[in-house]
């Protein structure tokens, strides 16, 4: 059986060996990690430089004890969406709406702190009856279905590349062994990149242009650059749009620590406890949108190999974080990653989003939510219509005068204003822990436990 002392074991594996698994787990977050910049346009070398920095926060304020990589999150996609259409509707390029989005992220971030603080007050049982799965899992439906317009318009440049890019996730996740199971997005990605740059597809001049060396990150893409000349209007807008899917993204964190909890068979939502890594992962996501970087969120892929090689040792993924920060100061290597064609991110993207949606169906079946009741079929039906009806609608969003708001916030505020008023509230957290930790936005279903 495993226990505390079993994790410390691994330092007798040696340097060499150590090494290796570090290498094993920064591939395995890696596919992910880059995809989000890919689609929205964030710097890829600030997210590895955020993603490295914030696993080794998160490790400091969890005493060092949770085996747990921090990489890009899925579920903000929706939000930088919303927020530069909304920027482009005043005017402003995608390039200038990425950082006003960046401070809704913030934002988000903060309430991790205020939620582990209601959490250490209040016990998360009474918390979490305001979160049910009937308000985050159609959310969650929601965030899937308003990106799927753009993952057409992607493979619409080239269908036989996203279908190729389609076909091997889906051969590899269904039919792989090892870490093939547990890096089917990263191999997809692969696979088609190789044979669009075969076919002559890509354009590698900006590769051979680029430098070895440089910084992550530059000073026009961080929220610090907005103050010096900002738009409050769409900073208020950006914080309310996004702000709310932190809802779904603390009930993705509760089911990774689950996850991980039950792989090395330590309950470490006791120790370090789950207000700890609240804080940690909260912080890793506000520091990394500062400098244009995407949210951070505990990843299953590396939860995946934990539970393959059997060493749980939180040394090797910090050592995977390492890798990753050295990784973030080659600008060469993030510009190999952008000249990606818009076929490859396309395929994959229609996976991905289609899995998001079929997350928050997961979350509203595991969790047993009883739609013969009137209040649970209101709650839903509110919330996919406005999410989706807003974001297709003539004007994408919601103009309230002072500020604009999408369609995922609307929805969001509702659902949760709704089923805070109506009677028959009925989710007790904790009583299902399959339920409970239903929610989670990457593609190795297989490797939950």
């Amino acid at each position: 059986m495993t226990n505390q002392n079993a994790i410390y074991d691994a330092r007798q594996l040696g340097r060499g060996k150590m090494f290796t698994l570090g290498l094993q787990h920064m591939f395995a977050m890696f596919g992910a990690t880059v995809l989000v910049p890919v689609i929205t346009g964030l710097s890829m070398s600030a997210t590895l430089l955020f993603a490295g920095l914030g696993t080794l926060i998160f490790h400091l304020l969890t005493k060092m004890k949770v085996p747990a990589f921090l990489g890009s999150s899925f579920a903000f996609l929706g939000g930088y969406a919303a927020v530069v259409s909304m920027g482009e509707q005043q005017g402003l390029t995608a390039a200038e709406s990425l950082p006003y989005a960046c401070i809704g992220v913030f934002s988000a971030g903060i309430i991790y702190f205020i939620l582990a603080g209601l959490f250490a007050a209040f016990g998360a049982r009474k918390v979490m009856r305001f979160f049910p799965p009937i308000v985050t899992g159609p959310i969650i439906i929601s965030i899937g279905l308003t990106l799927s317009g753009s993952a057409i318009g992607n493979c619409n440049q080239n269908w036989w590349i996203a279908l190729l890019a389609i076909a091997i996730i889906i051969v590899c996740n269904i039919w792989g062994k090892g870490m093939i199971r547990i890096i089917p997005i990263l191999l997809g990605v692969l696979g088609s990149y190789i044979v669009a740059a075969c076919f002559g597809l890509c354009d590698f001049t900006p590769v051979k242009d680029a430098a070895w060396i440089g910084l992550p990150f530059q000073w026009k893409d961080t929220v610090f650059h907005v103050f010096s000349n900002p738009n409050w209007g769409l900073i208020v807008s950006a914080v309310i749009a996004i702000v709310p899917i932190s809802l779904a993204t603390m009930m993705e964190h509760i089911g990774d620590m689950c996850a991980i909890s039950s792989t090395t068979g330590i309950n470490y939502l006791e120790d370090p406890g789950l207000h700890r890594t609240l804080i940690g992962d909260g912080l890793a996501t506000s520091l990394a949108s500062l400098f244009g970087a995407p949210a951070n969120t505990t990843y299953g892929e590396n939860t995946g190999v934990l539970n393959l090689t059997r060493v749980y040792d939180p040394r090797v993924i910090r050592l995977a974080a390492v890798f990753a920060i050295i990784l973030s100061f080659c600008p060469k290597f993030s510009a190999l990653i952008a000249c990606m064609p818009a076929a490859t991110i396309g395929g994959v993207s229609l996976v991905l989003y289609g899995m998001i949606s079929a997350v928050g169906v997961r979350n509203v079946v595991e969790n047993h939510v009883d739609f013969t009741k009137s209040r649970n079929v209101l709650v839903a039906a509110l919330i996919l219509v406005l999410a989706i009806g807003i974001k297709y609608g003539a004007n994408d969003a919601i103009s309230l005068g002072f500020t604009t708001l999408s369609g995922l916030a609307v929805a969001a505020i509702v659902g949760v204003v709704l089923n805070a008023i109506l009677p028959g509230k009925d989710y007790e957290f904790g009583s299902n822990p399959s339920g409970d930790k239903a929610v989670d936005f990457e593609i190795n279903p297989s490797l939950r436990k």
